[in-house]
């Protein structure tokens, strides 16, 4: 049987993995924290964004969890941050991956953790985590 032609164009460009990276997020408000050595746990069932290849809405459960250090993250502002995720073109991977970094950026956290439950598209659901302090990246 002949196998299909390819297309020489990619389906996903480097623009496609990058879009919405780049994009200027709101400053995540902090105040200072009172007791050392416990977590919080902050819950997002309502998170949304876009795919920047099929301009289609992405649904999804974003929790962030952190033990916080010297700051916590001012809930109000938090909520604003994860609203601007809501008509930007990024991936479900990268949204957490984001999510983390300005989290790390704003709080400095002794550790943090991001996962991100999206809902189904096509039949496929995605479950990304992704933790700080991160370990060595490991590419071939």
């Amino acid at each position: 049987m002949p196998k299909s032609p390819r297309s020489t164009s990619p389906r996903y460009t480097p623009e496609h993995a990058a879009a919405g990276l780049d994009h200027a997020f709101p400053e995540i408000e902090t105040w200072p924290n009172q007791f050392p050595g416990y977590e919080i746990v902050v819950d997002d069932p309502e998170f949304t964004s876009v795919c920047p290849k099929t301009g289609l809405p992405d649904f999804g459960h974003l929790v962030i969890r952190y033990q916080p250090d010297r700051l916590c993250l001012e809930l109000k502002s938090l909520k604003e941050y994860l609203q601007a995720y809501r008509n930007l073109g990024i991936f479900q991977e990268n949204v957490v991956n984001q999510v983390l970094e300005d989290v790390v950026r704003w709080a400095k956290p002794v550790w943090a953790e991001v996962k991100g439950e999206f809902r189904p598209r096509g039949g496929i659901s995605t479950v990304v985590i992704a933790t700080w302090p991160r370990g060595k990246k490991n590419r071939k």
